[in-house]
């Protein structure tokens, strides 16, 4: 009797939910989204590890989102004095280190995750030039993705203010002022983005406004359009494969399995790892090194004190180093505005790889030694750029780096070249399991 009185509660019960989801799916496409892009949203079966760090990006800007609205309510944007001599700004950041109940961690995991999602993001670029994933049909969520990164990078450099300490200082001054090497409106524009004529009080507070309001506003929408763009084109796969040129009579593809529980159950596992790692980092060394918080940042912001070397944080460095790499005069413009040129094309380079891109197959399985080459190249020339945009420059660590430039560039500008030419082997009909 008690058995089926529990059976008939349980069948009442799951009646109710189910009343419950037709009246939430009648005003809201609740069962329809989580079908189309969970259960039966079919994903390439042979993903592998490189495909972790897509969701592990996500996860990461939901942490952002999180801590940076804890962080918001104890911070205040102020760049004057207090009665102690330090800044306001400063002094609120000491005091959710120090007197704010779990400030300190709070913190921790925000200044932790800005680099943790620099990593996840080229990784997760990384992974799109190993199997061709920006190639057709995909141009356009390689398009949002490299806008996600510009966002990011947006999101970066105004966060990397609010502490208001020497490098954020320094900082602002050095990168706020490469936008006066614009031709024509450079001046009026370095003015608009400080808020005044000196980086002050309206520079801080433009860019705690940024940061808070309206980038993060920017950067979820364009989120939202690059997931909804890759589920309706689907996925890539180690193999390069269409697998929706094979279905079976149900139209379901062949090589395909469903997103949830497949997927979501290992990017769960993923997760795990990820967090394993990035609450090391947290707990017993959150500043690595001076690497993702550096040491002159713990000291109050000067106007009359420059530090002895003014770098960005090291997901910058590599397009700082190009930008002082470039040191000559040339056609009447000064090295400077050469520096700003070449910088900003060292990332708008990455919107025309679909276009660039000529070989007959997309996943570097089956691309020839040219390409192989090439890449390996271009990612030694990125991280030897990494590393010496860290270190003060000297004659030669200069040269290094202008050859490092050199190939940089060409990687995208040999690409329609070195790409069709490549000896490539012709790709299997169905995606394989390795």
């Amino acid at each position: 009797m008690a058995g089926a009185a529990n059976y008939q509660k349980y069948k009442s019960d799951g009646s109710r939910l189910g009343d419950l989801t037709e009246w939430v799916d009648a005003r809201f496409p609740l069962t329809s989204t989580w079908r189309a892009h969970l259960s039966e949203y079919y994903a390439p079966k042979n993903f592998n590890f490189w495909y972790y760090f897509g969701s592990l990006a996500f996860l990461v800007l939901v942490l952002q989102l999180v801590t940076g609205i804890f962080l918001t309510m104890h911070y205040k944007p102020d760049a004057s004095l207090n009665s102690a001599g330090v800044p306001v700004a400063f002094a609120a950041v000491e005091y959710i280190m120090r007197d704010v109940p779990w400030g300190w961690l709070i913190r921790y995991l925000h200044s932790t995750g800005a680099s943790a999602f620099f990593i996840a993001v080229y990784l997760h670029m990384f992974r799109a030039l190993l199997y061709g994933s920006y190639r057709k049909p995909r141009e356009l969520i390689w398009i949002f993705g490299v806008f996600i990164y510009l966002c990011l990078m947006a999101e970066a450099f105004a966060g990397y203010l609010l502490p208001w300490g020497q490098m954020s200082y320094w900082g602002a001054q050095v990168i706020i002022n490469l936008f006066s090497a614009i031709p024509l409106i450079g001046p009026e524009l370095t003015v608009w983005i400080r808020g005044d004529y000196v980086v002050g009080d309206a520079t801080l507070n433009r860019m705690f406004s940024f940061h808070v309001v309206a980038i993060p506003l920017v950067l979820i929408g364009i989120v939202a359009v690059h997931v909804a763009a890759l589920h309706e084109v689907g996925s890539n796969n180690p193999d390069g494969i269409e697998i929706k040129k094979k279905k079976d009579e149900r139209g379901i593809p062949l090589d395909g399995i469903p997103f949830h529980p497949y997927y979501t159950v290992k990017d769960i596992f993923g997760v795990m790892v990820f967090l394993i790692f990035f609450s090391i980092i947290v707990f017993f060394a959150p500043e690595l090194g001076g690497y993702f918080l550096e040491f002159n940042n713990f000291i109050p912001a000067d106007p009359l004190v420059t530090p002895q070397h003014i770098a960005p944080v090291w997901y910058f460095t590599p397009f700082y180093s190009i930008l002082r790499a470039n040191t000559v005069n040339f056609f009447w413009v000064d090295a400077k505005l050469w520096g700003v040129i070449f910088m900003g094309l060292g990332v708008m380079a990455f919107f025309f790889l679909p276009w660039l891109d000529r070989s007959p197959v997309k996943s570097i399985r089956y691309r020839g030694p040219l390409y192989k080459g090439a890449l390996a190249i271009f990612v030694v020339a990125f991280l030897i750029l990494g590393y010496l945009g860290m270190l003060p420059p000297t004659p030669g660590r200069t040269i290094v780096a202008q050859v490092c430039t050199v190939l940089y560039f060409l990687f995208f500008l040999l690409m329609p070249i070195y790409s069709r030419l490549d000896r490539c082997t012709p790709e299997p009909e169905r995606v394989r399991w390795k």
